[in-house]
């Protein structure tokens, strides 16, 4: 089954650019992927530009409107993404763990569903 691992956090939590503890932050991402990547749990996985960059699309009344920023106005954002293949949701849970941000915010999980073609 694939679960996708989706990552919140608030911008300015955990270690930022240009300090002493974002390499060894970011050398954990790496690590997790690497790992994921020999365990064949890894589908794929992207980080998200920074959350200035959103812009929200909606219909209403039949008209488009385009707004910049997020959909929702919250503290934690979405800032990236694992697809990984799991047996359970309990190996997804120990996975989701291991991913650095879980450290600063909250990784949410859920099933993806696969539409055959």
């Amino acid at each position: 089954m694939q679960y996708m691992c989706l990552i919140y956090s608030a911008e300015e939590a955990g270690p930022q650019p240009g300090t002493p503890e974002y390499g060894p932050f970011m050398q954990g991402y790496q690590a997790f992927t690497n790992e994921m990547q020999q365990s064949g749990k890894m589908v794929h996985g992207d980080a998200l530009q920074p959350i200035s960059t959103a812009t929200t699309v909606t219909l209403e009344n039949g008209k488009r409107e385009v707004t910049d920023g997020p959909f929702a106005e919250t503290k934690e954002t979405l800032g990236g993404y694992y697809l990984l293949e799991c047996e359970t949701l309990d190996d997804a849970i120990e996975q989701a763990a291991k991913i650095p941000s879980a450290k600063h915010g909250r990784i949410e999980i859920r099933p993806v569903v696969v539409w055959d073609n």
